[in-house]
């Protein structure tokens, strides 16, 4: 278990590399100066030099991408003179020191992602602790719909197979998977934030925490979770259905599932006990790929439904061209992708004992 996980481990940094060094060098060959951008209207010659050289924006290329592998990592090296870009400033580290060796310092910090271009210098970091906590909780809802509803409809369709209520629940799973889901967003927020308003209470747009009608206070309004959380789930509720009632019918025709009908036990004990847990690991194995893309791929129904998450942010910053929160959400994006994978295969292994981490 030990050397599986140190493995994963080894594995998810060099992933993790690869993810910096392509989105640092993708990037950063994009057309126009990121010190201009940061400026805008203010922008003068004194000025544009003090900002590339407070952000390392005056320096090589390669050189640029040691101090971002630098501000990303744990452990870093910082220097004493306050002119260098990676001199150890309180108001962008939060950092202790380990030692120190002539003009250099070794600290133990958390990653610094940089700062926004367009938000007044605030730190990405302190963008995603605002916005990733709302796509989670988007995410969370819209998977729970798909794991519940899925796994019963796929079940209710393995039971009843080539029978009308089977066909039925087939053409829906089908069209929920066909259909992309801005245009399901668009349809859901006009015909159940607007058409059906005073039936539904529900707004065509809103985020889960919006002001009071004074402007004073922020509410939570769970009410702006449910359309949202509803069309982020079709998809993944139409892949469950398929992939439980195609999963179930395998395991209908093994043999322990005769012994246990040859023994006695009802079909809905057989069922229970038996069948669901032995369907369910091509059912988890959809579930995990999905929910980590749902935090990467919200993006079209945060933006339509107004929801203030991750997906939104970025097409905010990709339309201002922030690529510090760009950067930033895509590799938090990639961190999340990993450690959903390791839980993955050790959940792997409650569901089939036969399954070793190796």
């Amino acid at each position: 278990m030990i050397s599986y996980l140190l493995n994963k481990i080894a594995y998810a940094l060099l992933t993790l590399f690869g993810v910096v060094t392509v989105i640092f060098f993708l990037f950063n060959v994009l057309p126009g100066d990121p010190a201009r951008m940061m400026l805008g209207q203010n922008e003068d010659s004194e000025q544009l030099a003090l900002i590339k050289q407070k952000y390392g924006f005056d320096k090589p290329i390669s050189t640029q991408f040691l101090y971002y592998l630098n501000d990303l990592s744990p452990l870093s090296f910082h220097s004493k003179n306050i002119e260098d870009y990676t001199f150890l400033s309180e108001d962008k580290y939060s950092a202790t020191k380990l030692f120190t060796i002539g003009n250099t310092s070794a600290v133990i910090k958390y990653p610094y992602l940089r700062e926004s271009f367009t938000k007044q210098g605030k730190k990405v970091s302190q963008v995603l602790a605002e916005t990733l906590p709302n796509t989670f909780v988007l995410a969370v809802a819209a998977i729970t719909i798909a794991i519940i509803i899925g796994i019963l409809l796929g079940i209710v369709s393995a039971l009843f197979k080539d029978h009308w209520l089977d066909k039925t629940i087939q053409i829906f799973s089908t069209l929920g998977m066909s259909v992309p889901s801005f245009f399901s967003a668009i349809l859901f927020a006009w015909f159940f934030g607007y058409v059906l308003h005073k039936y539904t209470n529900l707004e065509m747009t809103g985020s889960l925490y919006e002001l009071d009608d004074f402007g004073e206070a922020m509410h939570i309004k769970w009410k702006n979770l449910i359309l949202p959380a509803v069309v982020l789930g079709i998809r993944p509720l139409a892949v469950v259905i398929q992939l439980m009632r195609n999963s179930l019918l395998e395991v209908f025709n093994q043999d322990y599932i005769r012994t246990a009908m040859a023994k006695g036990l009802s079909e809905f004990q057989i069922i229970k006990r038996h069948a669901v847990k032995n369907a369910l690991n091509p059912v988890v194995t959809a579930i995990s790929g999905w929910f980590a893309s749902m935090l990467a791929g919200a993006v079209f129904v945060e933006y339509i439904f107004g929801w203030n998450g991750l997906g939104k942010e970025i097409v905010n910053a990709l339309n201002t061209l922030d690529l510090p929160v760009i950067m930033g959400s895509v590799l938090i994006i990639a961190v999340l992708f990993v450690i959903i994978n390791i839980l993955v295969d050790i959940i792997y292994v409650w569901l089939d004992p036969k399954v070793k981490l190796e």
